[in-house]
């Protein structure tokens, strides 16, 4: 018995020995992301610009901490103490004039900083948070507390408060009691002579205030809230902005694992088509001590109606003013012009307008329309952003722009109302600065390669640009305070960001300072994978990672990884914020999968058209790109039409949803983790920018829901997802699960994952997913 065992053990070694092996397992690469090693991020440096700090975790603590490097001593690494983090002045805060000092705030208090001096002293607390401050001469500091500007006068030491928002209503104060009540108080009033006289001195003290203010202007907010001060240059003018809070319904999500035995309501979202909040812009004119609403029904197109109505001739439209939100306020040096950027609420359109700080009206600059919706680098959201400023003219106001079809940065000068490109050409340009002499440009463009990021130099006016990084991949530039020195947090495909040290000039040699990489990490040869392009079914040509296996291994089979976020690059040449999925492809490979991770239709980094090639229909494109990616497989690689499959989370788990629905001919089986399953449900700031909203623009949610074709249901399915994810709601597989069982569907199955949101936490979880994932390949297309 024991000699057959033997010849048996034998003989299964030699038959596994012609079979796929890898050194990676699912459990090693879903641990705890320290044992890759430590990599540095947040990267700022010091205002004299000789020292670096970053968060570096050598340690392999908990979290990351900080450290630093000085450029004194580059091979040195330091943990800063926690003594020096406390007095560590903050990289937001503005300066003054001569560049010498810097006000800031810290744990809601305002300091001044001497960047000579290297000295740092508290300039106020005062007990209530402090915010936005501001130098309006190199001894006066404008600041906002309690929805209020205030200026401080450094050498007489005096606050002098300069506006007066206050909540409720003017009628507020003047409310009557009601009869019971006041009769009370008449009997209070006769009987306790005490308390009569503390009314009378009470009163007394009101009308000795209301004496003092009889003169000031006094603006109630009523049910709204303030937000998003602005403090002009001289400080003679405040801007802020109103919403009235939402009064759709919200959502939440049960949490069924916590300390308390009980299962509590965790707050999430409401839903698209929701009411959106209303905002308004206003102007607080200090001198005239007067508030004025702006006006925005000059804009032009403002009232127009979205194209997308003509596909409802029965419902009657009216043609009336949008909605819309403000970007920041940018006021020039001495208040001569302010701009600001609008962006109607339903996503169409986009306004550069001046702003006439003495009326409150508006002239517009540019106006940016879209019929699908407004984005792309530097354009900003509903939620505020974008590339807006004033050049040192105090004439040239700077944007960017998708009018092209790629986000340029463009001048407008207000005087001649003349607009100039400075950038053009089929790529995209990143998160434009202005020098410190404001004579240059500084920016991150992808002119090189769409799958490349690269800094840059430029003319203020434009002209030749100086390209100031070479290495191939990610340039993420960190300019030192004094422009001399960059640093660069680099990445390859196959290796994670280090940081690196190098002069502002095009031809010097960039210094790597970090090494972080494990031993178990750099033991295995990471895969860089193939940027490839095939072409889609209507001439179009995304790029793609490919992944393939030798020869030896190679099992005919496909997976398709699908990435998340819709608007996100994937297929580029730095290190994947998907790491865990980058190295699950090298294991998928080393077992004789092929592997193509595609940026889809919707995807970042392409422009404007391929940005919005899914307006009004996620899952019309952006699917049929997986699809002939899979027939570019199966014609180029020798991949067996029958053993193709399909997975991802988030964006990528609804697209695998529509692709097992829709395309049951081309994917055999299918991974969907995190997936939205009917965009009605899903939120409103990035749902109504593709469908609209449901309301309004049904026909959108139902050729883009996953649950609406459940019926197409052939291949095997995995659905995953965390019960407490607050953003892609657990209700959203339940739903799905139901129609799956009332369709009476087979070969699919449900695994849950009780303390994950949306973006997992723990290892186990993790590990537990894609055992499954690779599981399911292994059983149906790896067989």
């Amino acid at each position: 018995m024991t000699l057959s065992l033997r010849i048996l053990s034998v003989a299964l070694l030699a038959s596994l020995s012609g079979f796929a092996q890898s050194d990676l397992s699912v459990q090693k690469i879903m641990q705890d992301p320290n044992w890759m090693g430590t990599f540095p991020s947040d990267v700022a440096w010091n205002e004299q610009s000789d020292v670096i700090y970053f968060d570096y975790n050598p340690e392999q603590e908990v979290s990351d901490s900080l450290y630093k490097i000085s450029l004194k001593n580059t091979s040195e690494i330091q943990k800063v103490s926690m003594d020096e983090i406390k007095t560590k002045v903050s990289s937001r805060g503005d300066y003054n004039a001569k560049h010498t000092a810097k006000l800031y705030v810290k744990s809601g208090d305002l300091y001044r900083y001497d960047i000579r001096k290297n000295q740092t002293h508290l300039v106020l607390d005062l007990g209530e948070r402090i915010s936005s401050p501001k130098f309006i001469t190199d001894s006066e500091y404008a600041f906002i507390t309690n929805n209020n500007l205030y200026i401080y006068n450094a050498d007489q030491g005096q606050i002098q408060k300069k506006t007066n928002l206050q909540s409720g209503s003017s009628k507020d104060k003047d409310s009557k009691k009601s009869e019971k009540n006041q009769w009370l108080e008449e009997e209070n009033l006769s009987l306790l002579e005490e308390v009569r006289v503390q009314k009378e001195n009470r009163e007394l003290r009101e009308k000795n205030r209301e004496l003092l203010r009889e003169d000031s202007y006094t603006f109630y907010l009523d049910k709204q809230r303030a937000f998003n001060f602005n403090i002009s240059e001289t400080g003679n003018f405040l801007t802020f902005q109103t919403y009235t809070p939402e009064s759709g319904d919200n959502t939440g999500v049960p949490d069924y694992i916590n300390a308390s035995g009980y299962t509590e309501m965790l707050n999430a979202r409401s839903k698209v088509g929701d009411q959106t909040a209303q905002r308004d812009l206003y102007i607080y004119h200090i001198q005239k001590d007067t508030v004025y609403k702006v006006d925005v029904s000059s804009l032009p197109g403002i009232t127009d109606l979205p194209e997308y109505t003509e596909n409802y001739p029965d419902r009657e439209w009216e043609a009336k003013q949008r909605a819309v939100s403000f970007s920041d306020v940018k006021f020039s040096s001495q208040d001569a012009h302010a701009v600001v950027a609008i962006r109607a609420q339903d996503n169409k359109d986009r306004w550069i307008s001046l702003l006439n700080l003495d009326t409150g009206s508006l002239e517009n600059l540019d106006r940016q329309h879209d019929e699908a919706w407004i984005a792309g680098p530097g354009i900003g959201s509903y939620y505020g952003g974008g590339t807006l400023g004033w050049l040192a003219d105090d004439k040239h106001v700077y944007y960017q722009s998708e009018a092209t079809g790629y986000s340029h940065l463009y001048l407008h000068d207000v005087d001649k109302n003349k607009q100039k490109q400075l950038t053009s050409g089929n790529y995209e340009v990143f998160d434009p600065q202005l020098s410190r002499d404001k004579k240059s440009w500084f920016f991150t463009s992808s002119e090189v390669h769409p799958g490349e990021r690269h800094f840059y130099k430029m003319p203020v006016m434009g002209g030749n640009k100086t390209q100031l990084t070479s290495m191939e991949g990610n340039n993420k530039v960190e300019l030192s305070p004094d422009e001399k020195h960059m640093a660069i947090l680099f990445s390859s495909s196959n290796t994670p960001e280090e940081l690196y040290l190098k002069p502002t000039k095009a031809n010097a040699k960039a210094k790597q300072l970090t090494e972080g990489q494990s031993e178990a990490f750099s033991a295995y040869t990471w895969r860089m994978p193939e940027l490839i392009q095939f072409e889609a079914e209507d001439g179009a040509k995304p790029y793609a990672r490919l992944y393939r296996p030798e020869e030896s291994v190679n099992n005919h089979a496909a997976v398709i990884f699908v990435h998340g976020a819709g608007y996100l690059q994937n297929a580029h040449k730095w290190w994947s914020s998907y790491f865990r999925e980058y190295m699950f492809h090298n294991l998928l490979t080393d077992l004789g999968y092929t592997v193509l991770d595609i940026d889809y239709r919707g995807s970042a980094g392409y422009g404007r058209d391929w940005r919005t090639g899914i307006y009004r229909h996620m899952g019309g494109k952006d699917l049929s790109d997986q699809v002939d990616g899979a027939e570019y497989l199966v014609e180029n690689f020798e991949i067996n039409p029958d053993k193709i499959g399909i997975y991802g989370g988030s964006y990528g788990g609804f697209i695998t949803l529509m692709a097992m629905f829709n395309e049951p001919d081309t994917f055999a089986a299918g991974a969907a983790l995190r997936s939205v399953t009917d965009w009605a449900h899903y939120n409103h700031g990035y749902t109504s920018n593709i469908l609209n909203e449901p309301h309004l623009d049904p026909i959108a949610y139902r050729k883009s829901s996953p649950i609406y074709f459940a019926e197409g249901l052939e291949g095997h399915l995995l659905i995953a997802h965390g019960i407490v994810d607050t953003n892609v709601h657990f209700q959203d597989v339940v739903r799905l699960s139901q129609r799956l069982i009332e369709l009476e569907k087979e070969d699919w199955e449900l695994a849950v994952y009780p303390v994950e949101g949306h973006g997992f936490t723990q290892p186990s979880s993790w590990t537990d997913e894609y055992r499954r994932i690779l599981d399911l390949f292994e059983r149906t297309i790896g067989k």
